[in-house]
């Protein structure tokens, strides 16, 4: 069994406010101000997504995903910030 020490609060899920791309990374910025950044090529749809199309990434869901229309690739901020990624860097 686990549990927290009592009265510590639960930390909240990463949010974000902006996304964006320059060259073949991907940033988010995160209401707490943080910015997170990661390679494109971690994902294998971004991997072979032309810069064009990474540069149409937007925010979901309140901030709490990424999405790319023309790729159909959502990826949520969370497993970004948590660094779970599909390849191997």
């Amino acid at each position: 069994m686990s549990s927290t020490a009592s009265g510590s609060p639960r930390s909240t899920e990463s949010v974000a406010i902006r996304a964006w791309a320059e060259g073949r990374m991907v940033y988010v910025e995160l209401t707490d101000g943080r910015v997170i950044g990661f390679p494109a090529d971690r994902f294998k749809l971004l991997r072979a997504a032309s810069q064009e199309q990474l540069k149409k990434v937007r925010l979901e869901l309140n901030g709490s995903a990424l999405r790319w229309d023309e790729l159909d690739e959502d990826l949520t901020v969370a497993g970004v910030v948590a660094g779970r990624f599909q390849l191997p860097g």
